[in-house]
């Protein structure tokens, strides 16, 4: 039997971080469209791992790839974006309506099934 010294420890598979693909849709009351822009760009620019997000008035919705060890770490992580950085970015006093993750495999095995959210092209913000 081998002995492992304080401090090392080997890495379990399920200790290993995983990239999980996130959609989070936002809404609330009305708000001008070149604010609602403006803010999703500003915190596309203090998040560069925001990979796309589209908008109109009165919602949003934002995608990206988030590494986490579990969908619990992952979901925790998007669950805060939004208020976490309502502030910073100006975004408008939004709920958040949805939240879909999934992990990387499933995200490719439902675009090579035709179904599920096309590929984030362009990246970006896009009105809808």
């Amino acid at each position: 039997m081998t002995s492992v010294a304080a401090g090392d420890r080997y890495e379990q598979p399920e200790d290993l971080p995983r990239l999980w693909h996130v959609t989070l849709s936002v809404s609330g009351r009305e708000a001008p469209l070149k604010e609602v822009r403006r803010a999703l760009e500003q915190l596309a620019h203090d998040h560069p791992f925001l990979l796309t997000s589209r908008y109109a008035g009165d919602h949003a919705e934002i995608r990206y790839w988030e590494e986490a060890r579990d969908l619990h770490d992952a979901a925790a992580v998007a669950l805060r974006l939004w208020g976490e950085h309502r502030q910073s970015a100006g975004l408008p006093p939004w709920e958040i309506v949805g939240l879909e993750v999934i992990d990387r495999e499933t995200y490719h095995q439902r675009i090579a099934e035709g179904y599920g959210p096309p590929p984030a092209t362009p990246v970006g913000v896009h009105p809808y």
